[in-house]
């Protein structure tokens, strides 16, 4: 290049460069000023006191559990319910099931399972319940069909392994059932179908054939719990809190002295939390399931939510995912809907990052992400749900986001120093009950 243009693409660089640093400033010039809106502590105490003794006397959030809502005394009900049931209960639906079955071939008749269709078309949201549901309708599943052969292979092989699950009453993981016959299931998705199938089949929940998935959410804060017994202190957890045990059955003893739980999609929130103590400022159960939200987790939260009946706030990236994952806690999955009794807390409040925030909080530009056209999609896909429709604050915030095409993370407020989070934006929001 010659010095000639070097020098006028400097030249031009130079205006475009400082045109950035005054808006960049202007920006973190209002995201300190927010600092001194800040009331005391005290007054945002009071104001969290408030909410948490409205929580605590709604009905709602004593919700009839799910066990009492028992299948089998309504069969003809539209929609399936399991529940909790002990393993001998399960032990014999099992023997049940079987020696149908082996009458089934004695007599020459062959084999079949009645199994509920978990189709997408049979998942359905009830604004009624406020959540989705599995329709009541069975498909048969033969062995001796060409078609379904093996699906009825693979469902009495699970059978078989819950069974001697429950016998020797142990608990095991989704990944050690996939490889007691690695060739016969094939791939994990596979024989985690089936699993789901046989929960539906013998109308309890899954974690009552003992078999849960491996750890994943986390849970730190204003919380002290029995697991199996031990003591568990989550003021004491570090950075890293307590994992959620897989198997829920064995907490006990749920203690706390906190005004809310802040559910937290991503784990760098949540560690960014928990290194702040935020907690303690603010007492509150902070807990994340990094992501998608496993059972575990999902079970967890509403198990919290029924005992301490505590308000739930929730912390999500301002995109459609953020939004998906909101909703799996409140109103369930398609995937899990047979069991969606035990899985959703209905009454969950959006505390942020909402599309409107951006603007408010003057997150800079390079913060923001274009949205892609499967965000775009998702977005629109989500305005034609029943449960987005009949929340009259969340469609405005899904028309904000797809009106600008913008996105952005919960870090997205890090631009203005790696505490903002704790140190202004969350207590913000709760000075202001801004949540919807």
């Amino acid at each position: 290049m010659s010095e000639k243009k070097r020098r006028a693409g400097a030249a031009a660089a130079g205006p475009a460069s400082s045109s950035k640093k005054p808006r960049a400033s202007a920006a973190a010039s209002y995201a300190e000023s927010l600092r001194s809106k800040l009331r005391p502590d005290a007054s945002i105490l009071s104001t969290l006191r408030s909410l948490a003794s409205a929580s605590s006397s709604k009905p709602k959030a004593a919700a009839k559990p799910a066990a009492d809502h028992d299948p089998s005394a309504d069969p003809a009900s539209s929609y399936i319910v399991v529940a909790d049931q002990d393993s001998a209960s399960v032990t014999s639906r099992i023997n049940r099931l079987v020696l149908a079955a082996a009458r089934s071939i004695l007599s020459g008749r062959g084999f079949s399972f009645a199994v509920p269709s978990r189709a997408a078309s049979n998942q359905v949201y009830l604004p009624d319940l406020d959540r989705i549901v599995l329709i009541r309708r069975e498909s048969a599943r033969p062995f001796a069909n060409v078609a379904t052969a093996r699906k009825a292979t693979v469902t009495a092989r699970v059978l078989s392994l819950v069974h001697a699950v429950l016998r020797r009453g142990i608990h095991v993981t989704k990944r050690d059932l996939f490889y007691t016959d690695v060739k016969l299931f094939g791939d994990q998705s596979q024989s985690d179908a089936v699993l789901d199938d046989v929960s539906c089949m013998l109308g309890c929940t899954r974690s009552s054939l003992h078999v849960v998935a491996s750890e994943k959410g986390v849970v730190v804060g204003r919380l002290v719990f029995h697991d199996d017994g031990d003591r568990i202190d989550c003021t004491r957890m570090g950075v890293g809190g307590k994992a959620i045990p897989p198997n829920i059955d064995r907490v006990s003893g749920i203690e706390s002295d906190a005004l809310f739980i802040l559910l937290v999609e991503k784990d760098a929130a949540f560690m960014r939390l928990a290194e702040d103590r935020f907690y303690n400022r603010f007492p509150c159960i902070i807990l994340t399931a990094k992501g998608q939200p496993d059972v575990a987790t999902r079970l967890f939260l509403r198990r919290l939510k029924v005992e301490l009946k505590l308000p739930v706030l929730a912390l999500v990236d301002s995109d459609p995912y953020g939004l998906k994952i909101l909703s799996v806690y409140m109103c369930g999955s398609k995937n899990m809907s047979y069991d969606s009794a035990n899985l959703t807390t209905p009454d969950i409040k959006w505390l942020g990052v909402r599309p409107s925030d951006l603007d408010k909080y003057r997150v800079p530009e390079q913060c923001r992400l274009p949205m892609t056209d499967h965000d775009i999609k998702v977005g629109k896909e989500l305005l034609e749900e029943d449960f987005v429709k009949q929340n009259e604050g969340w469609v405005k915030e899904l028309e904000t986001m797809l009106r600008t095409r913008q996105k952005a993370e919960i870090q997205a407020l890090s631009s203005f120093g790696f505490q903002y989070l704790s140190e202004v934006y969350l207590p913000l929001k709760l000075q202001q009950q801004d949540w919807i």
